[in-house]
């Protein structure tokens, strides 16, 4: 996993700013802590961050070719194997062993088309200097990021806009459009906080020419009719899970797995056991981590998301498959640390986030970044397989508005001053009516499944984007490549086209997924309710938190945008007694202030 950067422009000769990729470059030095470098053409400069995880030697960027073909490329290709050999018949001579040189190669072949042909998750930029084009690309889910933003004669784009900012022509500028994407919590792609700042689209690609800028999706989400019966269903998911961890297990570097003790990361983790194990003898274990709070084994704290204490789980679930298991136990007040704090959110370039559980995340990571490069990650399931709570609840099917903010709300989203009068409300509606018209259907739907199949297109083309945005961020911000199997395109079209009466077969939430999962993982996992990523309910980091709230309302900035009088309440409730949500209005408030502190972004209000 790498960092990119670059620009293009047709109005100015970039040879003479050598300095300006080289700073851009820098930005994302987090990303690729093992080796840089840049590249300078008339009127395009291409800037890369690598993180080292295939050909460690051989698999350096920028990558160029002989007709002057200059690639800045992160994530992962798994299909490469295949790819080269299928070059190579048609002509293609390589230097290298690595995916980079095959993406490079693939791209003289076949042009804006390239794509197509790759299964896997990547962010690239592509100069081709013959041509006078510069390609954007990003993968279908939007596992890696990609941003863009206007430049006199062309456009600038990074793997994150804090690259960006690094150019002289970009700077932070917040205005009421970004406040609403932002704090609506309804995670649109393309327009994101910053003015001018836009993102690929999952999917999607860009062509910058001298004719202007185009934009087009490759691939997206379609209806299609699902003729298995359930026998038949559960084998392909089972084939189609197979497929996706086995080929991302390659790496030359350490390799482990996250293995929280639910059925999501258990079955995975058991398919990469048992993969390891025929690759390399029967006594090969793949390393596995947890993440807990010291006061969490005798003090666990139930909440809406959290009914159960995940560790005993996890490490049942590690003896059973026989894995090198670790819970990585973090003392609760660390969380309050503000440079842990202010490393989180430069990491994310955002205010919005959800608090400790992000900075738990990055102290995990940054543990394990100790002894692997790579991890795979159960993220993904949920979505794919129909795991979450809207899914099976009445009253989240019969709302008109996106089902997590019925979880998530306004009791969690930091309430803004009403003076700036965002009407978040109505944003909410119109951008829901624009959602539910992007979903695919199929003519003979019933009502049920014609709204089953809102929620699955919901879930997968905005929450698990927000989700997917959290893992990269804080992971590579630790140097750490984090890889996502259930993301797997082809997995998500046939599970997409699975009838719901299918999918829930058991009664259950995941029925498909348990079925594969039988033999891999304890009965107690495989029957498991649904419990999201843990979180400290501590009274002293509740106080700690309330603390931190208060400095950060008086700042003028602050409370130029914070509504003070629905926070306020919140700081006066006991430590032990502050609700979930509550707790999380206090978190943003935290993090708006190391955000506007971090970035001085002007405000455009």
């Amino acid at each position: 996993m790498c960092g990119i950067t670059g620009w293009a422009s047709f109005h100015h000769d970039a040879r003479n700013r050598a300095p300006v990729i080289e700073a851009m470059t820098a930005t994302l030095t987090p990303r690729g802590p093992d080796a840089g470098g840049v590249w300078l053409g008339e009127h395009a400069a291409i800037g890369h961050r690598r993180l080292s995880v295939i050909d460690l030697a051989g698999g350096v960027q920028p990558m160029i070719d002989q007709s002057d073909v200059v690639l800045s490329y992160s994530g992962e290709v798994y299909n490469h194997h295949q790819l080269r050999a299928e070059l190579r018949g048609l002509g293609h001579e390589f230097r290298t062993r690595s995916d980079t040189e095959v993406v490079l190669r693939a791209y003289a072949e076949w042009g804006e088309s390239v794509a197509d042909h790759l299964e896997g998750m990547f962010a690239f930029a592509v100069w081709d200097e013959r041509e006078q084009r510069l390609l954007l690309v990003r993968d279908r889910l939007g596992v890696k990021p990609l941003y863009w933003a206007p430049v006199d004669g062309g456009l600038a784009f990074a793997s994150e806009p804090k690259a960006l900012f690094a150019h002289p022509e970009i700077r932070p500028r917040v205005d009421a459009d970004g406040l609403r994407e932002a704090y609506s919590l309804v995670f649109n792609t393309g327009p994101t906080v910053w003015s001018g700042v836009r993102e690929v689209e999952p999917g999607g690609l860009l062509v910058l020419d001298r004719a202007g800028i185009r934009e087009r999706r490759y691939w997206q989400l379609e209806a299609g009719a699902h003729g298995d019966d359930r026998d038949t269903t559960v084998e392909r998911i089972r084939e189609l899970v197979g497929t996706a961890a086995r080929g991302q297990l390659e790496a030359d570097v350490p390799l482990c797995s996250l293995l929280s003790g639910g059925l999501d990361s258990t079955v995975l983790t058991a398919l990469l056991a048992d993969e390891l194990r025929l690759r390399e003898g029967p006594d090969a274990r793949i390393r596995s981590y947890a993440v807990d709070y010291s006061d969490q084994a005798s003090e666990f704290t139930g909440d809406v998301l959290r009914t159960g204490h995940d560790t005993p789980y996890a490490t049942e679930a590690g003896a059973f498959i026989g894995t090198d298991h670790s819970t990585v136990v973090l003392d609760p007040l660390a969380l309050l640390d503000p440079e842990h704090r202010k490393a989180v959110v430069v990491a994310r370039d955002s205010p919005i986030g959800v608090g400790d559980m992000d900075t738990s995340l990055y102290l995990l990571f940054g543990e394990i970044r100790r002894h692997s490069t790579v991890a795979l990650s159960g993220e993904a399931a949920d979505e794919v397989f129909g795991g979450y709570p809207w899914f099976h609840n009445p009253k989240a099917l019969a709302a008109d508005t996106f089902p997590w903010l019925l979880v998530t709300g306004d009791d969690a989203a930091m309430p803004l001053n009403p003076e700036l009068d965002l009407r978040i409300g109505e944003f909410r509606a119109d951008t829901y009516r624009g959602a539910l018209a992007a979903v695919p259907h199929l003519d003979d739907e019933t009502p049920a499944e014609h709204r089953q199949r809102e929620m699955q297109h919901l879930s997968l083309t905005r929450w698990l984007r927000q989700l997917l945005h959290r893992k990269d961020r804080l992971s590579m911000a630790q140097g750490l490549e984090v890889r996502v199997p259930y993301c797997d395109h082809r997995l998500v079209e046939y599970a997409f086209t699975t009838p719901w009466a299918l999918k829930s077969h058991d009664g259950r939430e995941k029925s498909l997924l348990r079925a594969t999962g039988t033999g891999l993982a304890p009965e107690s996992v495989l029957w498991r309710p649904k419990n999201h990523y843990p979180a400290t309910h501590h009274p002293d980091y509740n106080r700690g938190l309330q603390n931190m709230a208060r400095d950060a309302l008086a700042t003028e900035q602050v409370r130029a945008l914070a509504d003070e009088t629905r926070i306020k309440p919140c700081l006066d409730t006991p430590p032990d007694q502050l609700e979930w949500g509550h707790r999380l209005r206090l978190e943003r408030v935290v993090d708006l202030a190391l955000w506007l502190d971090h970035h001085q972004p002007e405000l455009a209000l």
